[in-house]
C-alpha cells in the first residue's frame, strides 16, 4: 500500500497461540509506545480448520519505519514466535 508516495511498512510478527499474540500486541505497545494496537489475525496453517493448527499473527503498522526489526523479533521470540520477513 502507498501511502504519500512511500510503502507502508508492515511488520508481521507470527506467534503460536492467541495467549501469546495478545501477550505480544500489548507488549508492544508498552515497549515501543505504539501509536495504535497492534492488530491480530489467525492463521491458519494449510489444509487444517482445527483452531489447534493455527498461528496467530501480531500485525504492526510502522508508516514512518522507526521500529528495529530485531527489537520486534527478540520479543516474539521470547513468546516462541517470530518476526516474519518482508
Amino acid at each position: 500500500m502507498l501511502e504519500n508516495g512511500r510503502v507502508n511498512v508492515r511488520h508481521v510478527l507470527v506467534l503460536p497461540d492467541r495467549d501469546a499474540a495478545e501477550e505480544v500486541a500489548q507488549e508492544a505497545l508498552d515497549r515501543f509506545g505504539l501509536p495504535e494496537e497492534p492488530r491480530l489475525v489467525r492463521d491458519a496453517l494449510a489444509g487444517e480448520d482445527d483452531a489447534e493448527d493455527a498461528q496467530w499473527l501480531v500485525v504492526v503498522e510502522d508508516p514512518r519505519e522507526l521500529f528495529d526489526t530485531a527489537s520486534l523479533d527478540a520479543l516474539a521470540a521470547e513468546y516462541e514466535g517470530w518476526l516474519e520477513a518482508p
